[in-house]
């Protein structure tokens, strides 16, 4: 068996192409992502976002600028839905600070105040 990553397609030893099954956000979902990292833009916190399809999760990636890690990471894996959610938010440093059912509700991390250093 083979893998064509490029366009999705495994070929088998038949020589038979079948689809290679990924996770992706869906619209609703990538939707509310989007609202997000536009809220960040008009901010100022993000300048870059990049997005992920793999085989068991999907990842929606934001960048502070395109040169640099991404700052946070929203996730999909559908596999944890029924124990720790299929969604969660992480920083640049992998450190995960929401997870849950909801991606709605996941995504109000963004909403919280920031804490900053006051002199």
């Amino acid at each position: 068996m083979t893998d064509q990553s490029q366009g999705g397609i495994i070929s088998t030893s038949s020589g038979h192409a079948t689809a290679q099954k990924r996770v992706w956000f869906e619209r609703k979902e990538l939707e509310l992502i989007l609202r997000v990292y536009g809220r960040l833009v008009a901010e100022g916190e993000c300048r870059d976002y990049a997005i992920g399809a793999f085989g068991d999760h999907a990842l929606f990636h934001m960048f502070r600028r395109a040169s640099e890690a991404p700052t946070w990471i929203v996730e999909k894996r559908p596999e944890l839905a029924r124990r720790q959610g299929a969604f969660s938010v992480s920083n640049n440093t992998g450190q995960i600070l929401k997870r849950g059912q909801e991606l709605e509700q996941v995504l109000r991390v963004f909403e919280k105040k920031r804490f900053n250093v006051v002199d």
